[in-house]
């Protein structure tokens, strides 16, 4: 892993092939492993960066007094494409939605193209029942502890408020303990994640933020799951007319997480996006 320092602390990425820069975003308690199945099945000729966000599963905490709601978030991101002096960026979405808010916030230049798979939009922040979960355990003394305890036991895991709308397939063992590890180890992790969790999301201002994104004026390809209950299907095609060049398309059989559920469809979608 490598890493870099911007003003909110030091974020740590994989970086793999050269080329123009594909930047793929995760989720909340998610880091960038999430995009394994996939990386190996993407084409040649692209510099692959997956940073990890300071969103519960990241292993460097962030500076104390680090504005980490969703805006400060949003900075992250940007501060993030700056400090690896990233143009030309091709910037994948995936889960969580803040950074679709870069073009309301005036901090899009380095992004030349996007590709949005299941992610919040308009006012699905936090996103459907796994993300009211998410908020209540926040208000909660020791409640995203024992959230993450939760989602290291299999058949808890897969239950609607957990994993289980997020995946069709089961998440394996092994990369809930890695995404869980930071957040039940690290007091700067948990502070890092409840000052996201506690902090403002307001609905009309999302949606507005949201549909900003119709002053994007670079390709776009919104690559759905019409089948998953946590991002509503017509979201999808709501973000999809709101660009003036984005294409619709879909990954039938899959729930949120679609780069864990059907690797090779997403791959290919993807690819022939990137090429």
């Amino acid at each position: 892993m490598r890493s870099i320092e911007i003003p909110a602390g030091i974020v740590e990425y994989d970086e793999t092939g050269s080329g123009p820069p594909v930047v793929l975003l995760h989720g909340l308690l998610m880091d960038h492993t999430v995009w394994d199945r996939v990386l190996p099945l993407l084409p040649s000729g692209l510099r692959i960066v997956r940073p990890v966000l300071p969103l519960g599963a990241h292993r460097r905490p962030m500076n104390p007094g680090a504005d980490l709601t969703l805006a400060g978030q949003v900075n992250v991101v940007a501060d993030f494409l700056a400090a690896l002096d990233l143009d030309d960026v091709t910037l994948v979405h995936s889960d969580w939605g803040g950074a679709l808010l870069l073009t309301a916030r005036g901090l899009d230049r380095r992004v030349a193209r996007q590709v949005f798979l299941p992610c919040e939009a308009f006012d699905n922040f936090p996103p459907g029942l796994p993300g009211t979960m998410v908020k209540l355990a926040s208000r909660v003394p020791g409640g995203l502890r024992f959230a993450a305890r939760q989602l290291r036991v299999g058949w808890l895991r897969g239950l609607p408020p957990l994993f289980g709308q997020m995946a069709r397939r089961p998440v394996p063992d092994d990369l809930v303990r890695r995404w869980t590890d930071p957040l039940l180890s690290d007091p700067g992790v948990l502070r890092d994640l409840l000052a996201y969790c506690r902090g403002p999301f307001d609905g009309p201002s999302l949606i507005r933020d949201t549909e900003a994104l119709s002053r994007f004026g670079g390709e776009a390809l919104v690559l759905w799951s019409p089948d998953n209950r946590v991002m509503p299907p017509e979201h999808g095609h709501r973000l999809a007319a709101l660009m003036p060049r984005a294409r619709y398309a879909e990954v039938p059989g899959a729930y949120v997480l679609s780069m864990l559920d059907e690797p090779e469809a997403v791959a290919r979608e993807l690819g022939e996006f990137l090429t």
